[in-house]
């Protein structure tokens, strides 16, 4: 099935998305979001921003849903259906502390990757195992060379089930 294609065919540049030193914090990757994603309106999917540190090695990803989980927060326990919710409760004085914590509190760290000569179904399974939107794919070393996005991995294994599914049945 899709062990006839592999990562380097599906593969893409990581320059398409932002880049971000790990030593910013969250207040900067919402700006860098802003910036990238909502104000050029360049809403390539996943929405991700890549963090890495001074050798640009690459340590993690962070979402706008990454973002928003740290809010969270400080929002109260529930929200009665009712009363709609004031803004000025949730721009508490505990956001203006969270929105200057480190990115790395709510960074997904990239402890899994595939090469290039990897099959799709590897890219896959790691990346549904761990709940993935994008997975680095590097070369010995460790050296980045780009991402994998579900979307392709979903694409090329539906193409297979599409086309073969007269053997289901």
């Amino acid at each position: 099935m899709s062990n006839k294609k592999f990562v380097k065919d599906i593969m893409f540049e990581i320059f398409e998305y932002p880049h971000i030193p790990y030593w910013f914090n969250i207040e900067q990757v919402i700006k860098v979001i802003k910036a990238f994603f909502i104000q050029t309106q360049k809403y390539t999917e996943p929405l991700v921003v890549l963090v890495f540190d001074e050798k640009y090695n690459l340590l993690g990803t962070v979402t706008p849903r990454d973002v928003l989980k740290k809010l969270k927060l400080s929002l109260p326990i529930e929200i009665n259906k009712e009363e709609p919710m004031v803004w000025d409760s949730f721009f508490s004085q505990e956001i203006k502390k969270i929105i200057h914590k480190p990115v790395s509190e709510i960074m997904v760290p990239a402890k899994h990757f595939v090469e290039p000569s990897d099959p799709v179904i590897k890219a896959a399974y790691l990346m549904i195992s761990y709940d993935l939107a994008v997975l680095p794919v590097i070369r010995e070393k460790k050296k980045l060379l780009g991402l994998v996005r579900i979307i392709e991995v979903f694409d090329v294994i539906s193409e297979e089930l599409l086309k073969n599914r007269s053997n289901f049945y």
